[in-house]
């Protein structure tokens, strides 16, 4: 049973209210189940005005881990160029901790991405991605 559609100008109707008429009994209940849905429906708040949560109700507060521009380092000892090519500190391989990870991962689809590069429709794009994520293996 869909909504009836509504007809153009001064036959126009309400639509919505077909559909929330309609939901007021279950038509093939069986013994119990009508009194059963009933006695949801009454305790559900439909027709009233729900207030969307917050992204606050979801996540907390957003600025309860901003630590401010004047606070201590939470990290003393590490220097600044911490991951940088250059000056004190780890180097930029620290950065890429998960590539042999992401590698493997990559590896295990690498004779399904070169099936379907290799396919008559396939475009020169798809096939210089394929030999470049090769390359990077």
């Amino acid at each position: 049973m869909g909504t009836p559609v509504s007809g153009p100008g001064q036959f126009s109707q309400r639509t919505d209210k077909a559909v929330s008429e309609a939901n007021r009994s279950l038509p093939n209940a069986g013994y119990g189940e009508q009194a059963q849905y009933q006695e949801q429906m009454s305790g559900a708040d439909i027709g009233g005005a729900a207030v969307a949560p917050s992204f606050s109700d979801f996540f907390g507060d957003p600025s309860a881990g901003v630590v401010g521009f004047d606070a201590d380092s939470t990290m003393p000892d590490t220097p600044v160029t911490d991951g940088a090519a250059l000056g004190a500190g780890a180097g930029p391989e620290i950065l890429s901790s998960t590539q042999g990870t992401a590698n493997n991962y990559m590896a295990s689809y690498m004779p399904l991405l070169e099936y379907i590069a290799s396919r008559p429709g396939s475009s020169d794009a798809a096939r210089n991605l394929v030999r470049k994520m090769k390359a990077s293996l």
